[in-house]
């Protein structure tokens, strides 16, 4: 029988935990989490907040019990400290200061990530907070419950910093949105989609203070001020909403990482020592747009990964097909999804992308209920392979992207889409449809 220490355990420690459990009876999996809950979905807290959702119940799918009672020894609150590679020890620390020793054969890192805080003056201050733990969301719906609290800093302006200012305008509350890149969800989009969605959030009642970074906090035990390098605002909260950094500090020292400090792992999320696995947001992953390792952090990036891991710890060999970091955001209706890279990322990475653009009614102009859709392809100039797509619409795309991942996946060339067969109807779509025509327009 193989003994098992699996650390943390949300999305990529639960999903490797169900595997093990599932598939593999005759382990021994001993689960150590530091939280006192699992499987938290935090895509679903700026709904929850922004009262889109009737509460929390919901965006909870597994639970301590539940992997108690397939068989698993299950450690909540309790927070491994240090592991002894060679000795295959590690050594938690209960709630309650109790110290236990663990041995394991096999051990999966599942540590997740940590939100950046930068170290400004006055983060210390109160009504100053993240939002991804559920404590963090119960705690920023109690501050939005308060009616002293009328304008709210969102600090980031990526996805989770969008649907933020979202949830806030939906309390009724004043909501800035400051973001040191000039656009929002500029890690996602080029700026023809995402000059849209700032127009959405303007329209919607969102202050939008782009091209701005914060340089401290003002007030007296409570946040009552943001300085910028461009002015001073009152306000009574600030959310953080940076990004994120992987928790992989149990690996500083013994463990290959990369750049970031992310856990370097290989297509089976073997680390750099023998029998130690990494998964989720504290490990690397392939990208299959890059064709490269980089750093994703995705629930569903974390889910794979941990099924990969579970099955090769327990002998059936499994490798990961790679990502392409597929996502997609809506607020107030307004859709937008992509996969691989954008314009200015594959120029980043070293490509020299060339781009097609295109937008159309999704249905024919005779159909109701008839939004536009744009979408942009970026392809490599030379071998012309697909390396990214993006689309925005009011109609719900979000299917189409996933054709786009498969193809980033399969190294398929822009010139493969050209007489790709799509089916028409008009109660879905063109007879000239704008994956094609994209494709047909391109250089």
């Amino acid at each position: 029988m193989s003994k098992i220490l699996l650390v943390g355990a949300n999305h990529a420690g639960t999903a490797a935990a169900n595997t093990i459990l599932d598939n593999y009876p005759g382990s021994e999996l001993t689960i150590v989490d530091r939280n006192d809950n699992i499987s938290y979905l935090g895509c679903g807290t700026a709904l929850w907040i922004g009262r889109q959702i009737s509460g929390s119940e919901g965006l909870f799918y597994s639970s301590a019990e539940a992997l108690a009672a397939k068989g698993a020894k299950v450690c909540m609150e309790t927070e491994v400290e240090f592991v002894d590679f060679g000795a295959k020890t590690a050594a938690a620390r209960t709630k309650d200061g109790g110290v236990l020793s663990l041995s394991y054969d096999k051990l999966i890192l599942a540590m997740g990530s940590l939100p950046i805080i930068p170290k400004i003056p006055g983060i210390e201050l109160e009504n100053i907070q993240t939002v991804k733990l559920f404590q963090d969301g119960r705690q920023a719906n109690a501050l939005l419950d308060n009616p002293e609290i009328k304008t709210v800093a969102v600090i980031g302006a990526g996805y989770i910093g969008v649907e933020l200012a979202e949830a806030v305008r939906r309390r009724g509350r004043r909501a800035l949105l400051f973001e040191a890149e000039s656009t929002s969800l500029a890690s996602y989009y080029d700026e023809s989609l995402t000059a849209d969605m700032d127009k959405v959030l303007g329209d919607n009642g969102v202050e939008l203070h782009f091209g701005e970074r914060v340089q401290s906090f003002k007030g007296d035990k409570k946040v009552s001020g943001v300085v910028t390098d461009k002015g001073e605002y009152q306000i009574d909260m600030a959310i953080m909403a940076i990004g994120f950094r992987p928790n992989a500090s149990l690996a500083a020292g013994h463990l290959d990482t990369i750049g970031n400090g992310a856990i370097s792992v290989d297509l089976h999320q073997r680390t750099s020592l023998p029998d130690v696995y990494a998964i989720g947001d504290c490990a690397s992953i392939y990208s299959n747009a890059l064709r490269g390792w980089t750093y994703i952090a995705l629930a569903t990036n974390a889910v794979r990964s941990g099924i990969v891991a579970a099955h090769n710890v327990c002998g059936t060999p499994l490798e990961s097909s790679g990502v392409q970091g597929a996502n997609g955001i809506s607020i107030f209706g307004y859709n937008m999804v992509s996969a691989g890279l954008s314009e200015k990322a594959a120029k980043k990475a070293g490509f020299s992308p060339l781009v097609t653009d295109y937008a159309a009614l999704q249905k024919p102009a005779f159909m109701a209920n008839n939004n536009e859709v744009k979408l942009r392809i970026v392809y490599d100039s030379g071998t012309r392979r697909v390396l990214g797509a993006q689309m925005a619409s009011y109609e719900n795309i979000s299917m189409c992207i996933h054709m786009f991942s498969l193809a980033i996946e399969e190294g398929v060339t822009l010139d493969k889409l050209k007489l790709l067969d799509i089916f028409f109807l008009p109660h879905f779509n063109q007879p000239y449809n704008y994956i094609t025509m994209a494709a047909l327009n391109a250089k």
